[in-house]
């Protein structure tokens, strides 16, 4: 018996829904860069371990919605995307705040080779790549935003990136459950918030910890 074949995922369709009941407003070609991004990332995947999301049917909701969900926090830049693996968050927030500088920072140089040819593919101007560890990114206070997405604890996100971080700054630190232990961890002079987030679709629990220097 033949197995059955894949259902047809729109994801066009399934983009456009998401970010509507996001309250989240891109336009035709933020759109269609975004879906070109899943087809690159889709094809590559194929070859190479970008990702562990492989199904067609989690791919706007666990790469393109869940990143997009913390798009209201990022309205300032240059922005550092830490452990950026295979362009997530940063791909996506990029293409929503095109006026704003992206760094995407990974060590893998297989993963920093693809979104290398996703910025070349999709012409995003606003976004460099950096094939490297952090710790040895040498731009002291350059950067207004950074984020991550299942990086690090949150006091390794902080000892590795704090020289990097502008005064007056945020880290955006993507997570799933409440991180509440390390909360607790957290050296003294943070500031720390949680946000719950909402991805449309998805039903695990997501939140964001923004931190940034108290005073």
């Amino acid at each position: 018996m033949r197995p059955a074949p894949a259902p047809h995922i729109d994801w066009p369709s399934e983009l456009a829904g998401g970010l509507a009941a996001m309250s989240l407003h891109l336009d035709a070609d933020q759109q269609e860069r975004l879906v070109g991004y899943l087809e690159l990332l889709e094809r590559w995947n194929k070859v190479f371990n970008l990702t562990a999301v492989r199904d067609r049917a989690d791919m706007v909701r666990r790469h393109l919605l869940d990143s997009l969900s913390i798009l209201p926090w990022v309205v300032a830049g240059p922005v550092l995307d830490v452990g950026t693996g295979a362009g997530l968050p940063g791909i996506p927030l990029a293409i929503a705040r095109p006026q704003l500088a992206f760094s995407l920072l990974d060590s893998n140089g297989k993963k920093t080779r693809f979104v290398r040819q996703v910025v070349a593919e999709l012409g995003l101007a606003n976004v460099e790549v950096i094939n490297g560890r952090v710790e040895a990114l040498a731009r002291p206070r350059a950067f207004t935003r950074i984020t991550s997405r299942a990086f690090a604890t949150l006091a390794d996100m902080l000892a590795g990136s704090d020289a990097l971080l502008a005064d007056g700054g945020r880290w955006l630190a993507m997570k799933g459950a409440a991180p509440l232990a390390e909360l607790r961890e957290l050296p003294n002079g943070i500031d720390a918030e949680v946000v719950e987030l909402q991805v449309p679709g998805e039903p695990g629990r997501r939140h964001l910890v923004i931190m940034q220097r108290a005073g």
